[in-house]
């Protein structure tokens, strides 16, 4: 029973990447008001008709549903798998002592973070309901994508620490947990950058600023540019961009991980998608791939850290 707790855990992370995906779709096709200001409902009805718009965010919100079940069930069956390992550490007793698991059958104490992953996903739920309400303001956009991208990363770590949970025998006092090392802070530095460099691509997006610089790799032919607000948005998330490229390359480079090299690789291709949506005009397939990479290089960063 213990394996379908990490499984469970993939795949609410899987469905919350494809989420996100979605997410962008419908701002890309302008469909976020597609069932107008009402929720839960759609357009005042649980089933609405179903014309283009209305079917790319109603989508979006059964896929928001599935991941809420998924999230809510993975909570539940940690404090299943909680309370089982604790009856069954009461009735099993060396002979000094501690506590002992059958060797059958390995000791799971679920991650802490399946019930922050449920914090997270009601205040995302919360999130959408004001977007919705409040016509789409870019500010709870940008709130709303970065709790996903949080949501992300924990569903993440609660499977990895799941599925890197030992056998363990444990004396009074101990419990079973993740055996590694901590993250490093070159680690860590790259993650919080990976984030911020996600909300400013939000923030470039949401404000129209995604083709206030024309050109690449520069604004507009200036390394500085010189123009409305809208082109200093979107040349600090190039920047950020730039810089993160630049950290990943490094350590990759200093500590020789398998993870950080595939980030290196996700954030060369990031760069790439890029320089093709802007030198292209900004055609919605690209604007979409930019999201589904952005997102899986923020995956992948979690998972190197690890």
């Amino acid at each position: 029973m213990t394996r379908r707790f990490p499984r469970l855990a993939w795949t609410a992370a899987t469905f919350t990447y494809l989420l996100i995906i979605l997410g962008a779709v419908v701002r890309i096709t302008g469909s976020g008001l597609g069932c107008g200001e009402h929720w839960p409902l759609c357009n005042g009805k649980l089933l609405p008709p179903l014309d283009l718009p209305t079917l790319i965010e109603y989508g979006h919100r059964l896929a928001a549903a599935a991941v809420s079940v998924l999230v809510v069930a993975l909570a539940a069956y940690a404090w299943q798998l909680r309370r089982g390992t604790r009856d069954e550490g009461r009735g099993t007793r060396g002979p000094d002592g501690p506590v002992l698991f059958p060797s059958d059958r390995p000791a799971v104490r679920p991650s802490i973070a399946s019930y922050v992953a449920l914090g997270l996903l009601i205040v995302q739920v919360l999130l959408g309901a004001v977007t919705v309400k409040l016509s789409l303001p870019p500010w709870t956009v940008i709130l709303h994508l970065g709790t996903a991208m949080l949501l992300l990363a924990t569903l993440i770590v609660t499977a990895r620490g799941a599925t890197l949970t030992p056998s363990a025998t444990l004396t009074p006092g101990a419990s079973p947990g993740i055996l590694g090392a901590r993250p490093s802070r070159v680690g860590l530095a790259a993650l919080a950058l990976g984030f911020v460099t996600v909300l400013l691509g939000a923030l470039t997006a949401n404000l129209g600023a995604a083709s206030a610089c024309l050109g690449f790799p520069l604004c507009n032919g200036q390394a500085i540019p010189a123009g409305n607000y809208l082109q200093y948005v979107h040349w600090t998330h190039r920047l950020l961009a730039f810089t993160l490229f630049g950290y990943v390359w490094w350590w990759a480079l200093r500590t020789k991980r398998r993870g950080a090299r595939w980030v290196v690789v996700l954030v060369t291709v990031q760069v790439a998608l890029a320089a093709a949506m802007v030198l292209l005009a900004l055609p919605p397939p690209l604007q979409a791939a930019h999201v589904a990479v952005g997102a899986a290089v923020w995956a992948g960063l979690v998972l190197a850290v690890l």
